[in-house]
């Protein structure tokens, strides 16, 4: 049945309490999928679908998980979506779209008032920013951030390339990356004002390194850094906006000679454990233990993310599994997890997904 470019499968038996909202790169008449989650086996049963989203590769949601925001990563200009999730039908109602004025829009963030959303461009090399209105659209663009620049890789960093953006979680900046310039930018943030992103500091790190996705530790003093072009995470202290570099570690296992391609980044509910995906020719999971004193890193385990290039991953709400989309793979794979010592298990379930770039949980 199609309604309100949603796509509903016939009516389910819902055994658990969890969704899980998988964006991606597909065609815009399969969107955005819904599955249910059954927390005792791992398996995913797929719901619904929402058509009318090219390449929905990133999806953020609310405080209450009610709305859905979503970026459609296109080259010839992306937009952003909001969408109504109805927990009783496990349905995605669009609400209204707009354009983002970038290209290639590759990550989606709000802020934590839900005043504003926050879109990293990536082809572009932007920012930008949209208030969300008292029905929970989305609003027209009221900011662009131009970044401007390269760096050492010719091909890869010619130019800049916004890839994450998030609020910080003192609530006073915005922190993006740009893999294109090798910098971690951080911004001033006032949501009262009509442009709410004001100049802050630059930090620049290892040329050719390419800075990809972001991480706060859960007392929000440190900040993770992931690199696609070299695999590493770089570990910074942070306070008030002030950001000092304290530690780098590789993901790449000893006498690894191919091509490196970091991915994702996760910190354990506790914060006691991290998590990060190597793509490239290693398509594999990094486990570290997080010393919660120092914030520093330890090597604790390394698994293989069972498919080609693991773009994100993601912790069920009862910290008993970890997801990994395998975007070039078309897999989901559910492994247990031990929420005590970190460590991956075994592999649960391995589901056939087009083409997997973001997974959220939604409690139902």
């Amino acid at each position: 049945m199609l309604k309100n470019n949603s796509v509903t499968a016939p009516e389910n038996n819902h055994s658990t309490a969890f969704y899980l909202l998988i964006g991606g790169y597909r065609s815009a008449k399969k969107g955005i999928e819904v599955y249910n989650f059954n927390a005792d086996n791992g398996a995913l049963d797929y719901i619904s679908q929402s058509g009318g989203i090219e390449n929905p590769s990133y999806l953020c949601l609310d405080s209450a998980c009610k709305h859905v925001y979503a970026v459609s990563e296109r080259e010839d200009g992306g937009e952003v979506h909001a969408y109504e999730f109805d927990k009783q039908t496990a349905r995605l109602t669009l609400i209204n779209k707009e354009s983002v004025y970038g290209e290639a829009a590759c990550y989606i963030s709000i802020d934590e008032k839900q005043k504003h959303i926050f879109i990293a461009n990536y082809k572009s090399g932007s920012i930008s920013v949209h208030p969300i209105g008292d029905d929970r659209s989305v609003l027209p663009l009221i900011q662009q951030i131009q970044d401007y620049g390269s760096s050492a890789d010719p091909d890869r960093q010619e130019g800049p390339h916004a890839h994450a953006v998030m609020q910080t979680p003192d609530q006073g900046f915005v922190i993006f990356t740009d893999l294109g310039t090798d910098k971690i930018r951080l911004l001033t943030y006032s949501q009262t004002e009509t442009q709410p992103l004001s100049d802050g500091q630059d930090i620049s790190i290892t040329p050719g390194s390419g800075p990809r996705h972001i991480a706060f530790s859960v007392d929000n003093k440190y900040l993770y850094i992931i690199t696609e072009l070299t695999a590493e995470i770089f570990v910074f202290s942070y306070n008030d906006g002030n950001i000092d570099h304290i530690q780098t570690v590789s993901l790449l296992s000893e006498g690894f000679n191919g091509e490196p391609g970091g991915g994702d980044i996760l910190l354990s509910a506790n914060g006691l454990f991290l998590y990060a995906t190597n793509r490239g020719d290693a398509n594999e999971i990094a486990v570290f233990s997080v010393d919660p004193e120092t914030g520093m890193l330890n090597f604790l385990q390394r698994c293989s993310s069972n498919g080609k290039s693991p773009r994100n991953i993601s912790i069920s709400p009862t910290g008993k599994h970890l997801l990994v989309a395998n975007e070039e793979g078309n897999n989901v794979v559910v492994y247990s997890l031990d929420d005590r010592s970190g460590k991956i298990g075994d592999v649960l379930t391995n589901t056939v997904i087009e083409k997997p770039s973001c997974l959220k949980f939604v409690s139902a």
